[in-house]
């Protein structure tokens, strides 16, 4: 049994190339480089790119524009993946393939706002606070501990 290693993020390399994939996505749908006309309904963002390991796979996590129509609009962008790698390749310079593409709709800001409203409840806000409380009283005695010792 081998030993696990800690997980480690992306590397240098894959977020440089993540970066240039998302700025040749962005500009091929602002471009309207999609033939798909479903597509036509939509403004969309490209929020993030992650690239796999062997930078032969690209995720792009995308938003319509309003939140609206997020499935519809994943489904289209899967439906035409192939032409728009052709519209990123012809972008990217210096890579000897052009990246597969999948799309998902980026959740982080619903995730972000459910955690938001988690902490605004009253019952999180007083174990905080207590927790605060805490933490200063067991700090306390350190810290006076620490100033006699300097004073020396």
């Amino acid at each position: 049994m081998r030993p696990t290693q800690p997980l480690k993020g992306p590397s240098q390399r894959q977020l440089r190339v993540g970066e240039q994939v998302r700025h040749a996505l962005s500009d091929a749908l602002a471009r309207g480089e999609a033939p798909d006309p479903a597509l036509d309904g939509f403004i969309i963002s490209v929020l993030e790119v992650r690239m796999s390991p062997d930078l032969k796979l690209a995720t792009a996590l995308i938003m319509p524009l309003g939140g609206k129509g997020e499935k519809e609009a994943v489904q289209a962008l899967n439906r035409n993946a192939k032409a728009l790698r052709g519209a990123v390749s012809r972008r990217l310079r210096g890579m000897k393939f052009a990246p597969d593409l999948r799309f998902r709709i980026d959740d982080r800001y619903d995730e972000a706002a459910r955690i938001e409203k988690i902490f605004a409840q009253e019952r999180v806000k007083r174990d905080l606070k207590e927790n605060d409380q805490r933490l200063k009283r067991d700090l306390a005695p350190k810290r006076e501990a620490d100033t006699d010792e300097t004073d020396e």
